[in-house]
């Protein structure tokens, strides 16, 4: 059966509470409303290089992955516990071999929205990986505290308000994971593979081609009878419709000429001499 594979990491530390790379601070809260509040479906964070997003699909500055998961946890940094947040990514094959074989853009920063959305509460919309963190960690904070509005990666930003924290560095261990391709793909896909070959040349490979055509007549043979099972059930609600609404013209035309016993009858009409002459 033919599988897609794909890196996924585990999850590794991004962030903690603390100093980011304007002056300002990566409150708990925020953390916790990040890992709690994440969603690829309402908003994936992928994964730049430098906090930098090129409109091109080849640039250097292309997007190297995304983010899948976020998770919280306790960690002690110089004797003071703190709270973390872990991400779990899908790294592209470019940012496996940055990372793993040459050894380059060890350090992420994460972009993260203070108020995100109708929410109001801390979102990640970004992650970054970096080899600065000397620089964003310490002397770009020391800067950035003393004149905010002129912080170098002020113009790298998706929105004004958004911050990028101090750089953590990373140990990501990939984990290989497999896809397995649908049942009708898998057994077209053997079957193909047995034709690439002129003709069947033994009694195995043809026991193999035998059993893959009746696997297939079989996936077949169920769709089938699903979909015969869907147009029984439209076919019934059609007679179904058919009928009720032969009864309702049926009632309509019954109660149209049915007289209304509620209603008094009009006096006979008579003349001078007190015949009836017309009657109701």
């Amino acid at each position: 059966m033919s599988t897609k594979k794909k890196f996924r990491s585990k999850q590794f530390r991004v962030a903690v509470e603390g100093a980011t790379t304007d002056g300002r601070t990566i409150e708990r809260s925020w953390i916790e409303q990040m890992a709690a509040n994440y969603d690829p479906k309402v908003y994936g964070a992928r994964i730049w290089m430098e906090h930098f997003r090129s409109t091109l699909a080849d640039s250097p500055f292309r997007a190297y992955g995304d983010v899948l998961a976020l998770s919280t946890g306790e960690v002690e940094i110089n004797g003071e516990k703190k709270l973390a947040l872990f991400a779990q990514i899908e790294p592209t094959d470019d940012l496996v071999n940055i990372v793993n074989n040459l050894k380059q853009k060890v350090y992420t920063s994460i972009e993260v929205n203070e108020k995100f959305g109708s929410s109001g509460q801390a979102y990640l919309v970004g992650l970054a990986v970096t080899d600065s963190p000397a620089s964003i960690g310490t002397e770009m904070l020391s800067f950035a505290a003393q004149n905010p509005e002129a912080s170098p990666l002020k113009a790298r930003k998706q929105s004004p308000d958004n911050l990028f924290t101090a750089c953590e560095e990373t140990c990501i261990e990939l984990e290989e994971v497999q896809e397995k391709a649908s049942i009708g793909s898998a057994l077209f896909t053997r079957i193909q593979d047995m034709f690439k070959s002129k003709q069947v040349q033994d009694n195995q490979e043809f026991t193999q081609f035998g059993e893959a055509v009746v696997e297939l007549a079989g996936h077949v043979r169920d769709q089938g009878e699903d979909l015969a099972k869907v147009q029984s059930q439209q076919g019934e609600f059609s007679q179904g419709l058919e009928a009720l609404e032969a009864r309702l013209t049926e009632l309509t035309d019954t109660l149209g000429k049915t007289a209304d016993h509620s209603q008094q009858q009009r006096p006979p009409a008579t003349g001078s001499t007190g015949q009836i002459l017309t009657a109701y």
